[in-house]
């Protein structure tokens, strides 16, 4: 029986993150992983979908070339070769951890793991030969997968989910995207770029529903402007597979409509990986298909630890690395503070891109705020209209007492890498005032940030 410090179950974005931070805090870290290294976010999630997204970024800009003064004929979209750039981007992010593990001296335990009383992991390997590991700290990172309706049971052929859509065989000529969430409208946009005819169907109000209002109806129409259909308030009651396609009946608000498509795909969210793990059998609690953890990611079962998409909080990547990080900080004594889950960024990557923090408008109302709200469209911004970008803009929540920044909310082109900077300055409780004064380069995308808290104080220069 191998013996450890640490064995974390799952690689993904926690799961390998909190072993790096282990080793590097000098314990012996094994890691279970049944599949590739990485995880879904680095094999099938997060970065094969930025590689298909950049493909469609590539032949829009190709399809729009003349708007630029360059002349480009007959561009065309090579599906295969598209999946197989995103693909070989992925292998190559997963060889990148297999560097890093050996550099850090942690182990790889290939298999399915899963708890054991007295500190064990027993691990299953593909064989189907058990053998038993033993730490003093578990950490469970087994993330999550496609969550499946009653109505849309996945087949894996008509009826996909994220992993498959990231590498069908052929391209459809049409798709039935039902959710409007990061995922949904991330390939509600690849999709659409590249030729496929797509139709969004959202059970809520609006698209995006997580997002500001404002950001949700400058969504809708920049996609209604691409050529995607759009129900909202929508919900696909069955999809009949037994012919050539697919026929999804939606039931709307104006009444019951059948769809005809090639595929539809379900992006109505995730489910927590938490079945078979052992959870029963040493008395881990849950709720809601969460582990119920503290702020440091301790279970009700001393040495047993929990992060990332199955505890509560948000399904991001970044959120299950700093809660790897500061779970193995705690296990060594540092005595790190805890998450902050109203400074988390959000990101989309459709095209226009989504990134948002903290309060929006309606929930800082709700609760209880007076507070100020600027916005700078990117149509008055230099930068984003010598790019051909102008559709969206900047928009920033202060509280109007004392000027802390509540919450920033972006669409338009490359916003995921501006906001950070709010996220930093909420981070130091910089208030608006401090954005207005903090001079930044023209021109880029980033001005328009000082430009809408100026915006807040009745101070804008540029509208």
């Amino acid at each position: 029986m191998a013996k450890y410090d640490v064995i974390v179950i799952g690689s993904g974005p926690g799961g390998y993150v909190a072993a790096i931070r282990a080793s590097q805090l000098g314990m012996k870290v094994g890691v279970v992983e049944k599949a590739e290294l990485g995880g879904i976010c680095l094999n099938w999630g997060c970065i094969p979908t930025k590689a298909l997204l950049k493909s469609a970024q590539v032949f829009e800009y190709l399809s729009h070339a003349k708007d630029y003064g360059i002349e480009v004929k007959d561009a065309k979209a090579d599906f295969g070769a598209i999946v197989k750039r995103s693909r070989d981007v992925a292998n190559g992010m997963s060889k990148g951890i297999q560097f890093l593990f050996k550099k850090n001296k942690i182990e790889q335990i290939a298999g399915t793991g899963k708890l054991k009383k007295g500190g064990k992991v027993e691990v299953t390997s593909a064989d189907g030969k058990k053998e038993d590991h033993e730490a003093k700290h578990i950490i469970l990172a087994t993330g999550a997968r496609s969550r499946e309706l009653p109505a849309l049971k996945i087949d894996g052929k008509k009826i996909i989910g994220y992993r498959e859509a990231m590498s069908l065989p052929t391209q459809p000529k049409k798709m039935v995207v039902v959710g409007s969430g990061a995922i949904g409208v991330e390939f509600a946009y690849f999709y659409s770029t590249i030729g496929t005819e797509v139709i969004i169907v959202e059970f809520m109000p609006r698209i995006v529903p997580v997002e500001d209002e404002e950001v949700s109806k400058q969504l809708e129409k920049s996609f209604k402007k691409a050529g995607i259909t759009i129900y909202t308030s929508a919900e696909v009651t069955k999809v009949d597979t037994t012919g050539k396609g697919c026929v999804a009946t939606v039931k709307t608000k104006d009444g019951e409509i059948k769809l005809e498509a090639d595929i539809v795909l379900s992006a109505v969210g995730v489910a927590t990986n938490i079945e078979g793990i052992g959870l029963e059998e040493v008395g881990v609690k849950t709720d809601k298909g969460k582990v119920i953890v503290d702020d440091f990611y301790k279970t009700n079962v001393a040495g047993v630890y929990a992060i990332g998409d199955i505890v509560k909080g948000p399904a991001l990547a970044h959120v299950a690395s700093a809660e790897g990080i500061t779970c193995v900080e705690a296990i060594a004594g540092l005595k790190p503070h805890p998450i902050n889950y109203n400074n988390i960024p959000g990101c989309t990557y459709c095209s226009p891109e989504i990134a948002s923090v903290g309060y929006t408008e309606e929930a800082a109302k709700k609760a209880g705020y007076e507070i100020k709200v600027g916005k700078f469209p990117f149509s008055a911004s230099g930068k984003a209209k010598a790019a051909g970008a102008p559709d969206g803009f900047v928009k920033v929540i202060f509280d109007a007492k004392y000027g802390e920044w509540l919450g920033a909310h972006f669409i338009g082109a490359n916003v995921t890498e501006m906001i950070a900077e709010v996220v930093a300055a909420r981070n130091l409780e910089t208030t608006g005032h401090e954005i207005i004064k903090s001079i930044h380069p023209h021109p880029t995308m980033s001005e328009a940030i000082m430009e809408a808290a100026a915006a807040a104080y009745g101070e804008v220069i540029h509208l």
